[in-house]
């Protein structure tokens, strides 16, 4: 799952990417409106975690821009105002959660995890799909009630392809969601047939609900 951190203040955005992190987040970081414009412009994240007050102007301004491009990007307004009427309008212009400064890391993970589970998967914490079971706070994967041993690119790969389900999943829409680079930067796609490789084999005979569309990409069918 891959989170954007737009937040000036660097103790601040470095200390909430690396508890991410360990959270087993993908993160990067924009530290002015021009930088997290460019970077919601060519990905598409999870969740972005949006300060208000930023060089170059507003995180509000931005918010209305992400909404106005129909992105569906979840969204937490972070702010140090802690003003009733700063929390309306954020909800109002369309943000899925409000954290007024300073918050304890634990419970913005918690808000995250909420946000994505909200818009992605219907608020469910367990992920049911046939005989797999996903608990999303555990970020385990269980086929027949037996835990597997994933890792962390590989529980983000099926989340993803589980969030496009009965969709072809293009192999530069997943290199981007992982890696969080556009997919001109790679020269071929061997990580990508390896991640799918090893993550049908963890997955016994349930491996076969991905399927390889030749040329194209993968789906969940």
């Amino acid at each position: 799952m891959k989170i954007l951190i737009v937040e000036d203040e660097k103790y601040l955005a470095e200390s909430m990417q690396k508890y991410l992190q360990n959270e087993d987040y993908f993160c990067e970081v924009a530290t002015d409106v021009d930088e997290a414009r460019e970077q919601i412009s060519m990905f598409d994240y999870d969740c972005i975690l949006l300060d208000i007050m930023l060089p170059k102007g507003s995180g509000l301004d931005l918010l209305e821009e992400i909404k106005a491009a129909n992105k569906l990007d979840g969204v937490i307004i972070i702010s140090a105002k802690d003003s009733v009427e700063d929390r309306i309008f954020s909800l109002k212009l369309g943000a899925d959660d409000y954290l007024s400064k300073p918050f304890h890391l634990a419970e913005l993970s918690a808000r995250i995890e909420s946000v994505i589970r909200r818009r992605n998967f219907q608020g469910n914490n367990i992920i049911r799909y046939k005989e797999i079971k996903v608990d999303f706070s555990s970020k385990t994967v269980y086929v027949n009630d037996v835990e597997i041993d994933i890792t962390k690119t590989e529980f983000a790969l099926f989340l993803f392809l589980l969030h496009n389900k009965a969709k072809v999943v293009s192999k530069n829409a997943i290199a981007e969601h992982l890696s969080g680079q556009s997919a001109l930067y790679f020269d071929n796609f061997d990580i990508i047939y390896t991640h799918i490789k090893n993550l049908k084999k963890k997955l016994g005979i349930a491996g076969d609900y991905i399927k390889t569309v030749y040329g194209t990409g993968y789906k969940i069918v």
